[in-house]
């Protein structure tokens, strides 16, 4: 990301921002952060903690996902990242904004911020100088196996959060409990939707288009609080838990709790449901792919009813040694007798999750590009199908083929990454593989 800065120049840059964010955090004690860590789901959780929050407080969030060591201290100030990551002026003009922040009164109560670890080390190296109020560990599962090589230096990893934060919640329904021994902080909570958890949603009915309505219960709320949470998969109901969980530890009222958890809406690409031509269905997962998140997606879409099911699915990225078992496990849960085509994007994709779907009876097209898949889509797309679009960022982009299958092109403000960066990102990728 930093190519054209010297490397020096960059340190000294990255050690005065994380200077200026403690002497922010200094400065307005008053001020509590809560930081978002794990393999998925960050961006979901963070969006949701904030709605929920603001209901009593000012709160700042960053729309986007700037997690990195880099983006991370000008998320937390409120200022903005430089357009052009090359000029030395640019990042003395956000240095010269960030000093600003230190000295000016206060404009929030609450910094909802995510961590992101693409190497071992890098959550750690935020608590060198974040202390936050709350650490929120959203769930542990393969990611950037090239570098961390095994799921339990993962673990290991993402858990740090919560181990440099006062409090901690963790997600028990998606890091298994013998990870336990790597938090240190006795002062944690734990979350989901299973009864493992301390705070969780207990369901009792679901429609699709009025949502999951049920019980949030947790040790402190003697009665529960009866709620409807509109998710379309179990695992996106988890972000909406933690939020609600978080939301107790603030001291919300039940009555802004709910109004908080009316207002949560799917981030972009994250299981939206959005309405196709001929009465289809488009589950819109593309913003991102992980195995137990691919899963999940995949078992939602079979879950549903629908006369003609089609499956999108992208390569996963940066799974390293593990990219053939995940890729073919995937491709094994693909029946035949429930799913009509299986449409892969990308050479992972193509080279292991294609013939396993294959092998289970399936009919399956591979393609190189997400707006070809898209068109083979639309001409198998039958009355009222269900379409499963799953899939990652680099080389992937599989948001490209849900425009195809639109019926209001005013949903593609809907769709992940449509800015003119990367739309022009993704112009050039695709212009390489036409064929």
């Amino acid at each position: 990301m930093f190519k054209g800065l010297q490397d020096k120049y960059k340190a000294r840059v990255k050690k005065k921002l994380e200077q200026t964010v403690v002497a922010y955090f200094q400065a307005h004690s008053e001020i509590k952060l809560v930081v978002v860590a794990g393999s998925v789901g960050k961006t979901s959780t963070k969006k949701a903690i904030a709605t929920v929050l603001s209901q009593k407080y000012r709160v700042r969030v960053h729309e986007g996902n700037h997690n990195t060591d880099m983006s991370v201290p000008l998320s937390i100030l409120g200022v903005p990242y430089p357009d052009n990551i090359r000029s030395i002026g640019q990042w003395q003009r956000a240095l010269g904004l960030a000093k600003e922040k230190v000295l000016r009164p206060t404009d929030v109560d609450v910094i909802v911020q995510e961590l992101g670890a693409d190497h071992p080390g890098d959550i750690a190296s935020f608590g060198r100088y974040l202390k936050p109020y709350m650490g929120v560990i959203t769930g542990v599962t393969a990611e950037h196996m090239e570098y961390f090589k095994t799921i339990d230096a993962v673990a290991k990893e993402e858990l740090t959060a919560g181990n440099f934060s006062q409090l901690a919640l963790i997600n028990r329904d998606d890091i298994d409990g013998k990870y336990a021994d790597y938090l240190t902080n006795t002062n944690l909570d734990t979350y989901g939707t299973t009864v493992a958890a301390e705070y969780r949603f207990e369901q009792a009915d679901f429609d699709l288009e009025k949502g999951r309505t049920g019980k949030f219960v947790g040790p402190d709320l003697t009665s529960g609080i009866e709620m409807t949470i509109h998710a379309l998969g179990e695992h996106n109901v988890r972000p909406v838990v933690a939020a609600a969980t978080v939301g107790v530890k603030f001291g919300l009222t039940e009555q802004d709790i709910l109004a908080g958890v009316s207002k949560i809406e799917p981030v972009p690409g994250r299981m939206q449901l959005l309405r196709g031509l001929n009465g289809s269905k488009i589950i819109d997962d593309s913003y991102k792919s992980s195995p137990d998140d691919a899963v999940a997606a995949i078992q939602t879409f079979l879950d549903m009813e629908s006369p003609q099911r089609i499956a999108i699915l992208g390569s996963m990225n940066e799974m390293g040694e593990l990219s053939q078992p995940e890729h073919e496990r995937l491709g094994k849960m693909l029946n035949p007798n429930v799913v009509d085509w299986v449409i892969t994007v990308g050479s992972d994709a193509e080279k292991y999750l294609a013939p396993a779907a294959r092998a289970q009876g399936c009919q399956v097209k591979s393609f190189k590009n997400a707006v070809q898949a898209g068109a083979f889509a639309h001409s198998v797309m039958r009355q009222n199908a269900l379409v499963l679009v799953k899939g990652s960022q680099n080389q992937v982009y599989t948001e490209e083929a849900i425009k195809i299958l639109l019926l209001d092109q005013n949903d593609v403000n809907r769709l992940v990454r449509q800015s003119p960066a990367w739309m022009a990102t993704k112009e050039e990728f695709f212009e390489r593989n036409l064929v």
